[in-house]
C-alpha cells in the first residue's frame, strides 16, 4: 500500500490528524494554483483553498478508490467548490460594485481602453457561472489547469468524446458571447463619446 492510500485510510478510521495534515500538504500548493488562475486574488484563493480542504476532509469518509484516484476526486470538489463560488450572492455583489467603482475612477478617454481590455479573466468567469455545472467543468479545466482530453475524460469520469464535445460547443458560446459584450462594450463607449 503506498503512503498516500495509507493516509487516506487512516483519516478515514480514525480522523488521524497527521495523516490528514500530509495529504493537505502534498496537494496544497497544487490546489491552491488551480484556484488563483481562476480567482487572481491571492487571499482569496487562500481562503477558497481551505474551504475546499475542509469539504475534503469531511468527505473523505465517502471516498472510494474504486471508483475514481484521490486526486480526481479532489479536483472534482476543487472544481465544484470555484463554481459555487461564482455563483455565489457574495461574487455577484462584488463584481457589480467593483465594475461600478472602477468606472468612477477613470474619465471617458481612458474609458475606451478600460472597456476594451475588459475581456479578461473576471468576464469569462462571470460568464462561466452562467453554464451548467458539467459544462463550466469541462471549460475550467481547460482553461485554467491546461489539461489535455484524455485527461479530462479521467477525471470527470466521462469518454474523451463527451469532454470535446461538451468543450468545442462550450468554448464557441463562451467566444461567440465574449464578442457580444465587446461589441455592446463598444456601442456604449461609442454613444458616450459622442455627447
Amino acid at each position: 500500500m503506498d503512503l498516500e492510500s495509507r493516509w487516506i485510510r487512516r483519516v478515514q478510521q480514525s480522523a488521524h490528524e497527521e495523516s490528514a495534515n500530509l495529504l493537505v500538504k502534498k496537494y496544497y500548493k497544487e490546489i491552491f494554483a488551480f484556484v488563483y488562475k481562476q480567482v487572481l486574488d491571492e487571499q482569496l484563493a487562500l481562503d477558497l483553498t481551505q474551504e475546499i480542504f475542509i469539504r475534503v476532509l469531511q468527505a473523505i469518509p465517502n471516498f472510494n478508490k474504486k471508483k475514481a484516484a484521490f486526486r480526481t476526486w479532489l479536483y472534482r470538489i476543487a472544481s465544484n467548490h470555484c463554481i459555487d463560488y461564482f455563483r455565489s450572492k457574495s461574487y455577484q455583489a462584488g463584481q457589480l460594485t467593483n465594475y461600478v467603482e472602477d468606472l468612477e475612477l477613470i474619465d471617458v478617454v481612458d474609458l475606451v481602453d478600460y472597456l476594451i481590455k475588459k475581456e479578461d479573466l473576471e468576464e469569462v468567469n462571470y460568464l462561466l457561472y452562467k453554464y451548467e455545472a458539467q459544462t463550466q467543468q469541462f471549460l475550467r479545466y481547460k482553461l485554467f489547469f491546461r489539461t489535455d482530453f484524455s485527461r479530462d475524460c479521467r477525471l470527470l469520469n466521462v469518454s474523451e468524446s463527451t469532454v470535446k464535445t461538451r468543450y468545442y460547443a462550450g468554448f464557441k458560446k463562451l467566444r461567440e458571447e465574449m464578442e457580444a459584450n465587446i461589441h455592446g462594450k463598444q456601442k456604449t463607449v461609442d454613444s458616450i463619446s459622442s455627447r
